[in-house]
């Protein structure tokens, strides 16, 4: 696996593809017994990954737990990216709960026994509760930071809005930048395409991506009539529903076809292609529940899409871009003096 910085805020060398522990344990009632986390976790490693990102709340602890316990022997070896804010079990009261510094401070203490370490290279809010300050989030932040406990912090599924102004009192303030974003994105998925992933170029924000196959929507095994996620995370999992899906998952099937691959290469090297084009870090997540579902996947890193495949993913999965990107585009032309061609651009955004 190829080697990267997380984003231009940083010098944080990940693996060009993380591995997430979402199913390490069985709390939730389905997942990965030891065993089996540990023959994942060992196939990753074997294949060069090094990125790793857990969350208090999966699997009741058990997820921080079993990562702590694996890369315990090389613990300096590994980037351990783990979040906070929903609390551990799902009974969490108001204090152990949200973004605020109380719960943010409990939480990494709490997250570091479990983890068996003294510092969490990346330390996520893993989604905005509506409440806390932004001022908060990122001072907060940059106190771990300055006491070692975490090394980079970032924000899970907040509005690029937000980001933007964490990004902007970070950078006014002298405290800790934000390190990157992460969130769901895939063919399936695109409508980060509009604001999020745009923010992330022009403020040089790495970018963590979640559920790169639609929860498995995207190998086409759902529509062979296999089950898979549907019976554990279902409000995660894309499906057939609509003439889009219909076509994305045509277009993945045909181009695997042609490769002689498997959809899941196609719609992982998808990810790849345009990580390897983007000026800051595009890191798919994986999810594997078993090692198999880990090797099936791994492949991915050897497909090499042609411009035209790329083009063919691209178009069914493509999302309306609305206001005001939309009428920014069909002026372009007249506000760059009505000869566009002539600017020389450079290929980092404008923010």
């Amino acid at each position: 696996m190829k080697i990267r910085t997380f984003g231009r805020q940083t010098g944080l060398r990940v693996s060009e593809l993380a591995l997430g522990t979402g199913n390490f344990g069985t709390a939730w009632g389905h997942g990965a017994e030891r065993d089996e986390a540990r023959k994942i976790f060992d196939g990753y490693v074997e294949a060069g990954g090094s990125f790793i990102d857990t969350a208090d709340t999966y699997q009741v602890g058990q997820s921080e737990e079993l990562v702590g316990e694996f890369v315990a022997p090389n613990r300096d070896d590994f980037v351990i990216a783990t979040k906070y804010t929903m609390g551990v079990a799902m009974d969490a009261g108001f204090h152990a709960t949200g973004n605020s510094r109380k719960n943010m401070i409990r939480s990494v203490e709490a997250s570091l026994r479990r983890l068996k370490t003294d510092y969490i290279d990346l330390y996520w809010a893993h989604l905005p509760d509506g409440v806390t300050p932004t001022e908060e989030i990122v001072r907060a932040f940059d106190d771990l930071t300055r006491s070692g406990k975490i090394l980079h912090a970032g924000l899970s599924n907040f509005p690029a809005w937000r980001v933007a102004r964490a990004d902007l009192l970070a950078e006014l303030r002298g405290w800790a930048p934000i390190a990157g974003i992460q969130i769901e994105y895939s063919l399936a998925e695109r409508t980060p395409d509009r604001e999020l992933l745009p923010m992330a170029e022009a403020l040089g924000l790495g970018a963590a991506l979640w559920s790169p196959l639609g929860g498995g929507f995207l190998t086409g095994k759902y529509r062979a009539g296999e089950k898979g996620r549907l019976q554990g995370l279902g409000a995660l999992v894309h499906t057939e529903k609509s003439a889009r899906e219909t076509a994305i998952l045509d277009a993945v099937l045909g181009v695997a076809e042609e490769l002689g691959t498997t959809p899941t290469h196609v719609a992982v090297a998808w990810l790849l292609h345009k990580a390897a084009r983007s000026t800051t870090s595009l890191v798919p997540i994986l999810g594997p529940r078993t090692r198999a579902q880990l090797d099936a996947t791994l492949g991915a890193t050897t497909v090499k899409l042609s411009e035209e495949q790329v083009a063919r993913l691209d178009a069914p999965s493509a999302v309306p871009l609305g206001v005001p990107h939309e009428q920014v585009a069909s002026t372009a032309p007249r506000v760059l003096g009505g000869q566009p061609d002539r600017f020389a651009r450079s290929p980092l955004s404008v923010a």
